[in-house]
């Protein structure tokens, strides 16, 4: 069957670096490298001059910066996909600026195909960039530079949306970055697999080494990645400081990169309008997303079900088995949001000889702020090109394993399906959650738990914990609390028996007790 013209259909992708140490170095802005990064992907089209006149819309990732509200050294656009649209000479009627997240690259993809689709769009132009290394750089280096601008031109500005995704309760007890937050959940997750600490790091070390491996081929890494071997990546050394218990850095997102991305959606018929080879045409198969409970109402903070059944409900709409996908690409910016879905759902090998990455993943080829998985779409794009007949998923996360969102790739041609999440959110909505209790004093057991690091000192340590009466609490140590944090650190503490009380703050802390205290 023929698919209507207004299918939408993935036609070209690009990507950019611009690595310190390359003789090439540009100190390229992060508008300049979504820019650059989206004239490769006109270029990969082939059609790139008839292409440029058809963009209607033109939809941006925001930078960490734009994210968190943080300073800008150098200044920064005040309207990212004009500053974008400008480089490349273009004035589209839309200009998008989209929610940060992890998951953003596949929801816009999701969410622009269906807009195509619905004949709102003929061409839209994705694309996002960060320059964090070049920044860092200038500032540890004492260099000036002028990152500012304030173009003309309507913005639809979907704020950051990071407020969604805070909690009171978590920030006064120390979960203040990524870090820690994905900590307790991966500690949780070995709780309940019952391992060890040693065998647990050496099972994430297994896990990652074939993702350093992969970056190490890839020509758009961010830096020049040795292949690390899972021994390598599970022992703390000077060099692999702890981050957070059980990180050492190797093992979670580097965000010091300079890279950028884009992604080229257009009708059927404005493909074949402008003459895009068969060959570069990429359908969107299935793609699913869902949002998870609060961080601190999870009955489970080592799993996330609503990441879990968005795999499922991808590949279920793809028509297609886990047996049929050819390639991977599971967001990862800490282990646990890998093993989450492709090991503990879909029952994948961190051995799997199809690989879990095309990218290499974000510690490794590099973690571009909100734009990674617009990266993983690009190589997954080439790769099902490359594979007739062949489907690829990416997996894109964002928060604290709070949203996920999915694509199902192929080059097999096939009709657009109108699919809407609303009935799954409905049904994790709907399923018992935790409250917890702020106030707690009294006895408990650790459920989980992280030492947080800074430099690789230890600063402080959180807990979640259960009482007796099943009630869920947090407790944190003071700053200079060594000797407890000691104790964590010579026995185990997950499951050990704590006394937890307020202070006037509303700051819980604990201390360890004995059985039958």
């Amino acid at each position: 069957m023929k698919n209507a013209p207004n299918t939408p259909v993935v036609i070209g992708v690009g990507q950019s670096v611009d690595r310190l140490d390359s003789p090439n170095y540009q100190c390229w802005s992060a508008a300049d490298l979504a820019a650059q990064a989206a004239r490769n992907a006109f270029a990969d089209c082939t059609a790139p001059a008839a292409l440029l006149a058809r963009i209607d819309a033109i939809v941006t990732t925001r930078t960490f910066e734009d994210f968190y509200g943080a300073p800008a050294p150098f200044g920064k656009s005040s309207n990212f996909p004009r500053s974008v649209a400008k480089r490349l000479g273009i004035n589209p009627p839309h200009a998008i600026w989209s929610q940060g997240g992890g998951n953003s690259p596949q929801d816009l993809v999701n969410e622009f195909c269906q807009r195509i689709a619905q004949g709102e769009f003929e061409a839209v132009l994705l694309c996002g960039g960060e320059a964090i290394s070049t920044i860092r750089n200038a500032q540890r280096t004492g260099q000036t530079l002028d990152f500012g601008e304030d173009p003309d031109g309507e913005v639809e500005d979907r704020t950051s949306g990071i407020d969604k995704f805070r909690e009171e309760l978590a920030r006064r007890h120390g979960i203040l970055n990524a870090s820690i937050g994905y900590a307790l959940a991966e500690n949780a997750r070995r709780a309940h697999l019952g391992l060890s600490r040693v065998d647990y790091a050496l099972e994430m070390g297994r896990l990652f080494a074939p993702f350093a491996a992969t970056a190490a081929t890839n020509p758009m890494s961010a830096w020049d990645v040795p292949s690390y071997s899972a021994e390598e990546l599970a022992t703390v050394t000077g060099g692999n400081r702890w981050v957070a218990d059980p990180f050492p850095i190797r093992m979670v997102s580097r965000d010091q990169v300079n890279l950028g991305a884009a992604i080229l959606i257009a009708s059927r018929r404005v493909a074949e309008e402008v003459g895009i080879p068969a060959e570069k045409v990429v359908y969107l198969h299935g793609h699913a997303h869902a949002t998870e409970k609060p961080f601190l109402e999870r009955p489970d903070i080592g799993s996330s079900p609503a990441a879990r059944r968005t795999a499922r409900l991808a590949i279920e709409r793809a028509g297609i088995t886990v047996a049929d996908i050819a390639a991977f690409d599971f967001y990862s910016c800490f282990p646990i949001a890998v093993s989450n879905v492709a090991i503990d759902e879909l029952g994948l090998s961190a051995d799997d000889p199809r690989k879990l990455t095309v990218t290499g993943g974000l510690p490794f080829f590099g973690g571009p702020g909100n734009n990674y998985a617009m990266h993983a779409i690009a190589e997954m794009v080439k790769v099902v090109r490359a594979r007739p007949g062949a489907a690829g998923l990416v997996g894109a996360n964002g928060g604290w394993l709070s949203k996920y969102s999915v694509g199902i790739y192929s080059a097999v041609p096939r009709p657009w399906r109108d699919w809407r999440d609303e009935a799954l959110q409905a049904e994790l909505d709907a399923a018992p959650a935790l409250t917890p209790d702020a106030t707690f004093a009294g006895h408990g057991w650790i459920e989980t738990y992280t030492i947080f690091s800074v430099k690789g000192t230890p600063r402080y340590a959180v807990i979640l914990g259960r009482s007796s009466e099943g009630l869920r609490f947090i407790a944190r140590t003071a700053e200079s609390d060594d000797e407890t944090i000691k104790a964590m650190q010579d026995s185990d503490p997950l499951g050990r028996l704590v006394y937890v009380h307020s202070d006037a703050d509303g700051v819980c802390h604990f201390h360890f007790l004995e059985e039958g205290s």
